[in-house]
This record gives C-alpha cells, sequence and structure tokens, in this order.
C-alpha cells in the first residue's frame, strides 16, 4: 500500500509565508512527478505547481515567483514554499505524486491542507 500525506497548511495574513509538506511511503519502488493542486470553494481543482523526478519545475502564472517547489528524493517528500500570500490563494492544497509500485504506475492524492489567508 501507498500513503501520502499533507501537512503544513494553516491560516496566515496577506503578505505572509507557508510551508506545505507532502510525504509519500509504502511499497514504493519510485516516484516520477510530484505536484502540488489546490480547490477553492467552488472553483475546480487547479495545477499550481509541479516537478519531475529530475528535479524540473513548472509552475501556474498565478503563483510565479511567490511560490517554490522542491522534493528530497531520499524522504519521498515534496515541499511548496508559498512567499507574499494572497487572500486569494486560500484553498484546500492537494498533493498528487505518480508512483511506481510493483502493480503498476498510478497517481496518488493527499487528504488536502486548508490553508487560509487573511486579508
Amino acid at each position: 500500500q501507498v500513503q501520502v500525506v499533507e501537512s503544513g497548511g494553516g491560516l496566515v495574513q496577506a503578505g505572509g509565508s507557508l510551508r506545505l509538506s507532502c510525504a509519500a511511503s509504502g511499497s514504493i519502488f519510485s516516484i516520477n512527478a510530484m505536484d502540488w493542486y489546490r480547490q477553492a470553494p467552488g472553483k475546480q481543482r487547479e495545477l499550481v505547481a509541479a516537478i519531475t523526478s529530475g528535479g524540473i519545475t513548472n509552475y501556474a502564472d498565478s503563483v510565479k515567483g511567490r511560490f517554490t517547489i522542491s522534493r528530497d528524493n531520499a524522504k519521498n517528500t515534496v515541499y511548496l514554499q508559498m512567499n507574499s500570500l494572497k487572500p486569494e490563494d486560500t484553498a484546500v492544497y492537494y498533493c498528487n505524486a505518480n508512483i511506481a509500485t510493483r502493480g503498476g504506475e498510478y497517481d496518488y492524492w493527499g487528504q488536502g491542507t486548508q490553508v487560509t489567508v487573511s486579508s
């Protein structure tokens, strides 16, 4: 079995920072891309940032220059450093990891962590 667990959400004032973490554990052969998504109330889930196993990153235009995605392959963990937060960043943030297991490659989602930015 594979588990993906996020942590690090919370309440912060506009202009503040938060760091999210997402750790994968279980019967893992390797992890390919690891991504962060978010979903605000009444809106569709959107891709925020992505990172390949080789460290190539991609960001949504709305977070470029403010958010940084990184990963520690030895710990099967991906991070999202969020700076200069805005009220419109308020959402539930989800981690997604494409993981190779004995049975094949699958996308695994975490349970989500709430980020609330007050104005």
